[in-house]
């Protein structure tokens, strides 16, 4: 049985259509999108469940809230698991929710 993954990270200026990477493996293919906002995470998020993809995780970027509205967006459909930095060194020191709170 083979796994389709997915890896959404956070990144200044980042398109998901355009910074992107696709790495297959016998037992897994796994699908890399940057984003720059959780509101184009959600976005990709729910696109991603479309296409068939079964595990999502996210970069540490992305502190509790970000998390929890990427879980909401696929509607619990998919496991959505995190790496965690509380102060991300790709986004200032900060995290995602200082970043992209509204």
């Amino acid at each position: 049985m083979s796994l389709k993954a997915a890896f959404i990270f956070l990144a200044p200026q980042a398109n998901p259509s355009q910074h992107q990477a696709e790495i297959q493996t016998p037992q897994v293919t796994l699908l890399i999108r940057g984003v720059q906002n959780y509101q184009e995470a959600v976005h990709l998020a729910q696109q991603l469940v479309t296409e068939g993809v079964q595990a999502l995780e996210l970069c540490g970027g992305f502190g509790n809230i970000g998390t929890a509205k990427i879980v909401e967006a696929v509607e619990h459909k998919i496991p959505v698991g995190t790496v965690r930095f509380d102060c991300h060194p790709g986004l200032s020191g900060k995290s995602g929710d200082d970043l992209f709170q509204t």
